[in-house]
């Protein structure tokens, strides 16, 4: 369910309970155009993505599933800070967000993690190693075949 106070997930399922879309990849740049408003995920929309997966063109937030998660380790979001540890920054002005008010990377690691969310694509279209080492939940082996 969502409400002005759930802490949001910005690299959520489809799926998942509440889920919006937040942002649309662009094609050309690879890198995440924010919506000045959430939609909600609908199966139309959804389809619209064909032949690709919708987390291959959209970016998804729903409410944090916190120990539901694999990279939540009972306090805090592993995935975002291996993304600040790891990714380079690309803005240097704060870029807009309509789930920043709620987004659990943000009021985790603030500006860090704003600076490097528009690099996060859930599911890439081709793969990238650096990326797919940062979605490996803690804890984990990071053989190829957990990454597909």
């Amino acid at each position: 369910m969502k409400g002005p106070n759930v802490v949001q997930c910005p690299s959520a399922q489809p799926a998942m309970l509440g889920a919006v879309i937040h942002g649309v990849v662009d094609a050309a740049s690879g890198k995440i155009q924010h919506l000045s408003t959430p939609e909600p995920v609908t199966p139309e929309l959804l389809a619209m993505t064909a032949p690709l997966l919708p987390t291959q063109v959209l970016r998804i937030s729903a409410p944090c599933q916190g120990g539901a998660c694999g990279h939540f380790n009972g306090a805090d979001c592993t995935l975002v800070d291996r993304i600040v540890q790891i990714m380079p920054a690309t803005d240097s002005a704060l870029p807009f967000c309509a789930i920043r008010a709620n987004c659990r990377w943000f009021s985790q690691r603030g500006r860090a993690a704003c600076m490097r969310c528009d690099q996060i694509v859930t599911d890439e279209f081709v793969r990238d190693e650096q990326m797919a080492s940062l979605t490996v939940p803690a804890g984990r082996p990071t053989e190829s075949s957990d990454l597909q």
